[in-house]
């Protein structure tokens, strides 16, 4: 799955905190520059829960969360940035598509008024332009996620984060869905932070990688390195 694109200026991924859940603690320590960082790990090992806590929906008890120089979250200087304000797109495992509306109004629902991508440069860049005018009820399982994948790009967010966005796309289909997540890497410079299973997701995506293991990490670098 290897695929050799442009090049362009990494950003600075720090998230190094504490978040407890009952008996479970998850606690990331990673500061790396970067085009995008998979976290890798077995169900269960707190791999949603560091995406939750980036996007601002869960808050950690202690530590530090940022992006580029960008603080999201910092207990000692007690910041909290409210979800809203964070510009994040966040793509989960339910796209929770609006399945009466076409692509286009799903696309640009709620767009905040910061400046936004072009609807239609999207559309092309995901191909999804035949499909603009279709209800997403009548949409396959990869139209669905390229559709949730604009929809978080529209809002021209400062970093991206997907929770395993090829976990319900058949094979056939994961190499076009690949293939745009790296356009949206390279040609749109959005770092990512990207949540998956397979190895084989991580090593064409990302260059660093976090092994995540009962909320702890247990191996962290290149890809090639770290992964079985």
């Amino acid at each position: 799955m290897e695929t050799t694109r442009r090049a362009f200026d990494a950003a600075r991924f720090e998230f190094r905190f504490s978040l407890t859940q009952g008996h479970f603690v998850v606690a990331p320590d990673l500061s790396v520059t970067a085009r995008s960082v998979a976290l890798f790990g077995p169900s269960g090992s707190g791999k949603t829960s560091i995406l939750e806590a980036i996007a601002g929906l869960r808050t950690p008890q202690r530590g530090h969360i940022a992006v580029n120089g960008r603080v999201f979250f910092d207990r000692a200087s007690h910041t909290n940035v409210a979800v809203r304000d964070r510009n994040i797109g966040y793509v989960p495992q339910d796209v929770l598509l609006f399945p009466h509306l076409d692509v286009r109004k799903n696309v640009t629902y709620a767009t905040p008024r910061r400046p936004h991508a072009d609807v239609n440069a999207l559309a092309d860049l995901l191909d999804l332009s035949a499909l603009m005018d279709r209800r997403v009820a009548s949409l396959s399982g990869g139209e669905r996620q390229r559709v949730a994948l604009a929809r978080a790009l529209h809002s021209s967010p400062d970093v991206l984060l997907l929770d395993e966005p090829l976990a319900a796309v058949d094979l056939a289909r994961r190499r076009r869905i690949l293939d745009a997540l790296l356009a949206v890497r390279d040609d749109l410079h959005v770092p990512i932070v990207y949540v998956t299973h397979s190895p084989e997701e991580a090593r064409a995506i990302a260059d660093y990688a976090l092994v995540m293991d009962e909320g702890k990490v247990v191996a962290a670098g290149a890809p090639n390195d770290v992964l079985p």
